[in-house]
């Protein structure tokens, strides 16, 4: 899979378009000069130096104009916080900038979906400011040998080699950094086990960036929009989609209580693009309903095969978030031409390559007014069986199985069985039976996801152990966190033989239950080493 960059054009870009302009008028005159073609009593000489000196000296000018309006603008967008409101606070450590624009970027996400927001670098901070903090994202890169940027040497120092209790804080980390070095994000790994250690919880695990690299900023921007609860921001790196083909789509909850899910199989055009590791990520493209684009292309008056820009007016309102409020017969080209795309959707691979297909578990969610949402509405309902997809894979190697064969220890619930799916399969094929999986749902009748499978599996001693919990078929709620309660003797044996925890599912309620339960059972410091061995993973919602 080729990687892309991932582009935001901003005063610091515009900046060093700037400078190069102006080292080009430099590097002119000096060539003149050197090859004696300037002579100073020659008035188109001066003119000549003059014009190099005029372009270096504007474009210093505008550089620097262009930094102080951005922080101005950024300044003004993120000071006006609701009063009363307890901010998220949005901390960088940045060592070329790149980590502050980020920073920057997503606070802006964040105010625009209504949210107070505070905006720090990490050097203006001490462990005893994050006392008081809620909820926090930290944008960090790391220098050199897995180094703390220089303007957050300070707080490494002074904070980071003492304990200061942060039991209220909820926290997101995103760390910079480049594979060729050992330490990869160093700095970012190291602030995460410090946070951990204090007693802050994770809202997501770690996000690792490697150079740049798009896909993985994009997977930080959707959990800013879950944060936020505004997943339709346009994707700030928009992702190079391929096109596959719907081959496959069934109900697997019939007469369930909660939504309907669906199993999805896609199949791309070569099946050489057959190519990902159990625990990677589907982003999806997803299209508006027909419905809604067809009720827009009426309130315009326009037929949707008129051409805009290359295209039909349908096809781009399809994959183009819909105004509020309908465009005019006067202004429509210059309205549609402005809309932005949708933003991807993100969905666990619950297939193998050896599969044949792309499988997807995905669950029909409902908007207030009804209407299905965006991303479920085009996969289960509204694009037909055989019809076009665009995906994109990516890597999530955070997720992917143990490289050994090391006991393995699933929780999940819901669609999160997915990625658990997956990585099951992957162990199966390379022979390794030693696996535990937890996983809960409503009703067993109905609502046991691929139950036939997991079954199987476990009949045949795929699934060393199997343990359920329907919460709704007993008066007492009964969920995977409580059955791992219940297991803590087999749990503490399963991870003094070394085995792997991998928790996969919603954020809400099973992921923090789950967590606690590991804490209670093995001890806080025991978890957080599990942690940095990479033993204890998580891919939730």
């Amino acid at each position: 899979m080729k990687r892309s960059r991932f582009s935001m054009p901003d005063a610091a870009t515009f900046g060093n378009a700037a400078v190069l302009v102006a080292l080009a008028a430099a590097f002119a005159w000096l060539a003149l000069v050197q090859r004696e073609v300037i002579v100073w009593t020659d008035p188109g000489a001066r003119r000549l130096v003059g014009a190099a000196l005029c372009v270096a000296i504007y474009a210093g000018l505008c550089w620097r104009g262009a930094r102080r309006r951005a922080r101005r603008e950024a300044q003004a967008a993120l000071a006006n916080a609701p009063a009363g409101a307890n901010p998220i606070l949005v901390a960088f450590a940045s060592q070329t900038g790149f980590a502050e624009q980020l920073a920057v970027r997503t606070a802006q996400s964040l105010r625009a979906a209504g949210a107070a927001v505070r905006l720090e670098s990490l050097a203006a901070l001490n462990a005893e400011d994050l006392a008081g903090v809620e909820r926090a994202l930290f944008v960090v890169s790391t220098y050199g040998e897995g180094d703390p940027p220089d303007l957050a040497s300070a707080f490494a120092r002074r904070s980071m080699s003492r304990d200061v209790p942060l039991p209220n804080l909820h926290y997101g980390l995103l760390a910079l950094g480049d594979r060729d070095y050992v330490h990869f994000c160093g700095f970012g790994h190291a602030l995460d086990r410090w946070l951990r250690h204090q007693g802050a919880r994770p809202l997501f695990d770690l996000v690792e960036v490697d150079n740049g690299d798009a896909g993985a900023l994009r997977h930080w921007q959707h959990q800013v929009g879950v944060l936020s609860g505004a997943t339709d921001e346009a994707d700030w790196a928009a992702p190079r989609y391929a096109s596959w083909r719907l081959a496959e789509r069934r109900l697997l909850n019939a007469g369930s209580r909660g939504g309907p899910c669906f199993h999805v199989a896609l199949v791309p055009p070569d099946s050489a693009d057959l190519q990902w590791d159990a625990g990677d990520v589907a982003e999806i493209g997803p299209r508006n309903a027909p419905a809604d684009v067809d009720a827009l292309l009426a309130a315009i008056g326009v037929a949707g095969s008129t051409l805009v820009e290359g295209e039909t007016l349908r096809a781009r309102l399809m994959r183009s978030r819909l105004p509020e409020t309908a465009p005019t017969a006067r202004d429509w080209r210059e309205r549609v031409s402005a809309l932005e795309p949708l933003a991807h959707r993100e969905y666990s691979i619950a297939s193998l390559p050896a599969d044949g297909a792309l499988h997807l578990v995905v669950r029909q969610w409902r908007r207030p007014d009804g209407r299905l949402g965006i991303g479920a509405g085009w996969l289960t309902e509204h694009v037909p069986v055989g019809g076009v997809v665009d995906v994109r894979l990516r890597k999530n190697t955070n997720f992917h199985a143990p490289p050994d064969a090391r006991p393995m220890i699933l929780v999940g619930n819901g669609t999160g069985l997915a990625g658990l799916r997956a990585l099951i399969k992957a162990r199966v094929a390379a022979g390794r039976r030693r696996n535990w999986l937890l996983f809960g749902e409503r009703e067993a009748a109905v609502d046991f996801l691929y139950g036939d499978e997991l079954r199987a599996w476990h009949a045949q001693g795929d699934l060393e152990r199997l343990d359920l919990a329907f919460s709704r078929d007993q008066a007492e709620r009964v969920y995977v966190q409580h059955k791992l309660a219940q297991a803590g003797d087999a749990l503490r044996a399963w991870v003094d033989d070394g085995a792997a925890i991998y928790v996969c599912g919603s954020l809400e309620g099973m992921a923090p239950g789950v967590h606690a339960v590991l804490v209670d059972t093995l001890g806080a410091e025991r978890v957080e080493q599990l942690v940095a061995q990479g033993r204890y993973r998580r891919d939730v919602y």
